[in-house]
């Protein structure tokens, strides 16, 4: 078995069709049509990345992630046919890791899956399992925990790996661009905009107060973290 995946996806047809492609490509799939029955899969099964669909009853799907991402690192990807960049910037911001428009291709949409679970596998057994620490931020790679003065903080995957792509870099400036290839990819860097960089840095100072001022944004660069 690939991994655990959950599908939150109102259209009956539609989710079925997700369903059965996903296990002919060897993963096992737990279908929801509501968001309630949706939110007690994900605490029940623990899925390794939950495919999300935004226009949803009773709960719409950036409340459904917004919840979620309370209780899980897992990666979270919005099925949508809102396209606005108001809509990314908000689904980002909440902890959402891409968006997939609709209609879209099942093989992309697979290809997609099978990406972030790559990263997410490399990222949760690094080959240094070493603690890091940068005045008052300490990083366990081998946990992927992250402590604020002694305080835990919940990062997502991908939140963990820029705050560690920052730290590596030992204060040198990371151009949005090297940020974008390094964490999603250099097939995804035509789809996706400087913006979503920035949204995942305003997220990660949010969540690493009181020292999230020290990821400096240097103008027209892109970021460096302030020894």
């Amino acid at each position: 078995m690939k991994g655990k995946l959950l599908i939150v996806e109102d259209e009956q047809d539609l989710l079925k069709l997700l369903q059965i492609t996903f296990e002919k490509h060897g993963y096992r799939v737990f279908p929801a049509r509501e968001p309630a029955s949706g939110l007690a899969l994900a605490r029940q099964m623990k899925p390794d990345l939950i495919l999300l669909d935004i226009m949803l009853p009773q709960m719409d799907g950036l409340e459904f992630c917004r919840i979620i991402r309370q209780e899980t690192k897992a990666p979270i990807l919005f099925l949508t046919a809102k396209v606005s960049e108001v809509d990314r910037i908000l689904g980002l911001k909440i902890g959402g890791d891409d968006y997939i428009t609709k209609p879209f291709s099942m093989g992309e949409l697979v290809a997609r899956v099978e990406a972030h679970l790559r990263r997410a596998a490399l990222a949760a057994h690094p080959e240094d399992g070493a603690v890091g620490d940068a005045e008052g931020i300490a990083i366990d790679l081998e946990k992927r925990e992250v402590r604020v003065r002694g305080k835990a903080k919940n990062l997502t995957p991908r939140e963990f790996d820029l705050l560690k792509l920052l730290l590596d870099a030992e204060g040198k400036i990371l151009s949005r661009e090297a940020i974008l290839e390094k964490l999603w990819g250099a097939e995804r860097m035509a789809d996706i905009n400087a913006r979503t960089v920035d949204q995942h840095v305003a997220r990660l100072r949010r969540k690493l107060k009181p020292e999230g001022g020290r990821i400096m944004t240097v103008t027209k660069s892109g970021y460096r973290v302030r020894r």
